[in-house]
């Protein structure tokens, strides 16, 4: 066994990553005008070459930005298409911690208008992350179907849209037009934060979804095609990778339920080479359907947890490798955080101190497992 050259590495992590104080700080001296937005650029910079030699001294072969230039994990990204607008919130999301549930109202999304994109998103803080990360620079942004799933039908309007087929045409056009642009900056590795297909895995969130007028069992496949069309037209040396979250907000998730329901579509409708996936505890199931995972395709098992800050036992981590490998090959495995430390920017209810131990341990594992990372 040996390590990887090409993304997933052995060792890798989601993205996201818990802000400096002087970050925090920053960030409210802006929202309160004290400082300009170039200031807080200038902050978000040192920060962000900080935590890039942070993740290099690890051991890591890829880097992020932490995602430090946003609040939310995928908000930032999709109210920059034309004729998209958060909306306050008006359902109540239950999250779910170790401690009791807790109620949040996450805002909305709404389409008023054709789609389009009036110009690049991400792609500057790709450029400044590639030229100060040594390793392989990763770009993470919200999977398209984070457009639709939320609201449904209701929220997409009926007279820019009377035929969802052409709703979901442009929404993969709008994306691809920033993929390409990505791969033009020199992107080779972009993740896909995809926290639908999880939520389908979650009996109640099924029910939510016949609600909103959707079948839960068509919507794999409708966003596999959307996400695949999406993606298509890039550089051949480009590695796609997703992330299938549960919802991750202060130390909170949001779907239960293991990965049956949607595991075929997942793993063998989707042009994705890695799969980072969460497997920190009981809430995620078994490993059993890693069984359609088809030659050629690695997943990336998320068994160190970001939402506590107690730190894995190394022969647990093993043993719960070992055991993944009786549904898939070894050397379609890698280790990983089951989620991003800090997908908005209050981040999870540990330290960075907290997260350097996890991700050290992660490198140290995959190491001892695979031979490098």
């Amino acid at each position: 066994m040996a390590a990887r050259t090409t993304p997933p590495f052995r060792a890798d992590h989601v993205g996201s990553l818990l802000r400096p104080k002087k970050l925090l700080d920053a960030r409210d001296k802006r929202k309160q005008n004290v400082i300009t937005q170039d200031q807080l650029a200038a902050v978000e910079d040192e920060s962000i070459r900080e935590v890039v030699q942070l993740q290099e001294g690890l051991g890591l072969k890829a880097a992020t930005d932490g995602e430090f230039r946003r609040a939310y994990w995928h908000l930032d990204f999709l109210e920059r298409f034309a004729n998209v607008t958060i909306v306050p919130p008006s359902v109540g999301v239950k999250f779910h911690t170790h401690s009791g549930d807790i109620e949040f109202k996450p805002p909305g999304i709404r389409v008023s208008g054709k789609l389009s994109r009036p110009k690049p998103i991400f792609v500057d803080h790709f450029k400044f992350l590639k030229s100060v990360a040594k390793v392989a620079p990763k770009i993470t942004i919200p999977s398209p179907s984070t457009m639709h799933f939320r609201g449904g039908r209701k929220a997409i309007d009926d007279k820019a849209y009377p035929d969802m087929a052409q709703f979901y045409a442009d929404l993969a056009r709008v994306y691809n037009e920033e993929i390409k642009d990505m791969a033009a900056a020199g992107c080779r590795y972009l993740q896909i934060d995809e926290v639908n297909f999880a939520y389908l895995c979650d009996p109640k969130l099924r029910e939510q979804v016949k609600g909103i007028g959707e079948d839960p069992n068509q919507l794999p496949h409708t966003y596999a095609k959307l996400i695949n069309n999406a993606i298509a037209g890039a550089p051949k040396d480009m590695t796609f990778c997703m992330h299938v979250c549960r919802g991750n907000f202060k130390s909170a998730w949001v779907a239960e339920g293991g990965y049956e329901p949607v595991a075929d579509a997942l793993f063998n409708e989707l042009n994705i080479t890695g799969y980072f996936m969460e497997w920190d505890d009981e809430r995620s199931g078994g490993f059993e359907p890693l069984r359609f995972v088809p030659k050629g395709k690695v997943v990336v098992l998320g068994l160190v947890t970001t939402k506590l800050p107690k730190l894995e036992s190394k022969n647990e981590l093993k043993r719960r490798i070992d055991e993944a490998a009786k549904y898939v090959p070894l050397d379609q495995l890698a280790l990983g955080p089951q989620c991003g430390f800090s997908s908005t920017v209050e981040g999870n209810q540990v330290t960075i101190d907290d997260e350097k131990r996890k991700l050290a341990l992660i490198v140290e594992t995959a190491r001892e497992v695979w031979g490098g990372v």
